[in-house]
């Protein structure tokens, strides 16, 4: 087998391959590092590769292998984690110029599980600062670019690792997400992403531990593959506050299982953000989920806002980004524009503020709840806008209505983190200049593998191949 063969495969079949013995771990480590070569030099996609450590983990893993060693369920896999998440003797910036030289003692929770599971740890992928941006861009390292056209973003925050899975750089990797951080830079490059319940996946070391905002999750080339990775990431920790057990044995094993969407109730809305929608995208998203019928779903399209969330999630995210960068603050004409924007944006917000924001937080709460009373998941345009020029720190009108902050147009996104929802993006079509639309499919807490096992029939029924970059 070539290596040309081994980093197209996705993480599923390696796994299996490395357990039959028809690839080592090693072989498939030099297949890897081969695509990171030929791909990133053009993407920017991995800012640290940890070559030399991987190497040497691989080559334990071969051994494991021949000596019939019990096998965790990514034995052997390479991945990326989001230079934001710490791992131990590994280079982690946070896309900042105050931490250019930082190299942890401890890995992050999350890292230390995906080890414990066999993945390798073979590079650090790129983020804006402390990931602060829907741009995947920083002082030290620069730009993402998107594998689907290089002039054009990944988004963010996690653009560094949606680029290099859906280059072929890295079977799969890990991203954080607290307004749009997993789903938007899936979208954008024609991936699965999934945000999970808040304290299904541990968050330590965090300063803000009882926060659920921030999440870890994976970015994946197919759901089967994002359902591994989480079924390694999930579980219980002392480490966290808000720590919970997945209500449910393995995502894996429901997705794997899944052969049609019969007798599943999907609510299609276009925009639930109120600041409108790209034509194509939304005829695009429509058309994937309307699919579903065929598979015997019912499909009924609905009128849904939660704009008035989009005022609360600031307030919120003011508050989230002053308690983060607290320790930081006597520093904080130091950063970037975007992050000190935010930091100062959360200086400003008031007790009264809170308590407003809660007030309407908990009201469409309440309003999901009773609407997943009538249908078993939502489906909604992921973004309401095609990748932008990698130039610009993010889009300022759609449909030729600007938006009211900089944030607005990834509302659809952010607003189901104000609320603490799961929800997955899958790729839906591609545009007519062959860019890819990500659906996001949102469901009750704790519903991740019911969301993956739509994307995955999503997926089969829109396939779209690879970016033009690695054909």
């Amino acid at each position: 087998m070539t290596d040309d063969e081994l980093w197209r495969k996705s993480t599923c079949e390696l796994v299996s391959l490395i357990r039959r013995r028809k690839i080592s771990p090693l072989e498939l480590f030099d297949s890897q590092l081969s695509a990171i070569e030929r791909f990133n030099p053009k993407l920017n996609a991995i800012v640290t590769l940890a070559a030399d450590q991987a190497r040497e983990a691989a080559r334990q893993a071969e051994q494991a292998v021949m000596r019939d060693a019990t096998l965790g369920s990514l034995h052997g896999i390479p991945i990326g984690i989001k230079d934001v998440t710490p791992t131990a003797g590994i280079r982690t910036t946070y896309g900042s110029p105050l931490f250019k030289d930082h190299v942890p003692s401890e890995d992050a929770e999350v890292v230390s599980r995906l080890k414990a599971a066999g993945a390798i740890v073979l590079a650090k992928t790129n983020t804006p600062e402390f990931a602060a941006g829907a741009n995947t861009v920083n002082p030290l390292f620069g730009a993402t670019r998107n594998p689907w056209n290089t002039l054009l973003s990944p988004a963010g925050s996690s653009g560094g690792s949606a680029a290099a899975v859906a280059s072929g750089m890295l079977p799969i990797a890990q991203g954080t997400d607290f307004g749009c951080s997993i789903r938007i830079p899936a979208a954008f490059c024609g991936i699965v992403g999934i945000r999970p319940t808040p304290g299904l996946t541990p968050n330590y070391p965090i300063r803000l531990g009882w926060d659920p905002g921030q999440v870890h999750g994976p970015l994946a080339r197919n759901a089967e593959d994002a359902a591994l990775f989480l079924d390694a990431i999930v579980g219980f920790t002392r480490r966290s506050p808000i720590s919970v057990e997945p209500p449910w044995a393995s995502s894996f094993d429901v997705v794997e299982r899944t052969r049609d969407a019969k007798g599943v109730r999907i609510a299609f809305a276009r925009d639930i953000a109120g600041i409108g929608v790209d034509v194509e995208i939304e005829a695009i998203c429509r058309k994937a989920a309307e699919r579903l019928r065929a598979q015997g779903a019912t499909v009924e399209e609905i009128d849904l806002d939660l704009s008035a969330g989009r005022d609360p999630y600031k307030t919120w995210r003011g508050v989230w980004m002053v308690g983060q960068q607290f320790r930081n603050l006597r520093r904080l004409e130091e950063f970037g524009e975007n992050l000190k924007g935010n930091v100062k944006s959360g200086l400003t917000i008031t007790t009264q503020d809170i308590a407003a924001a809660e007030g309407v937080r908990i009201a469409l709460f309440q309003k999901m709840a009773e609407l997943f009373e009538r249908y078993d998941v939502l489906m909604t345009p992921a973004a309401p806008v095609k990748p932008y020029p990698v130039e610009i720190n993010f889009p300022n009108e759609i449909n030729g209505r600007a938006f009211d902050n900089y944030i607005d147009w990834i509302a659809p996104a952010f607003l189901i983190t104000l609320l603490s929802l799961p929800a997955a993006s899958v790729p839906a079509g591609l545009t007519a200049d062959n860019l890819p639309v990500g659906l996001q499919i949102v469901g009750p807490r704790f519903d991740e593998p019911r969301l993956l096992a739509l994307a995955k029939l999503v997926a089969q029924a829109n396939p779209i191949g690879w970016p033009p970059i690695s054909r």
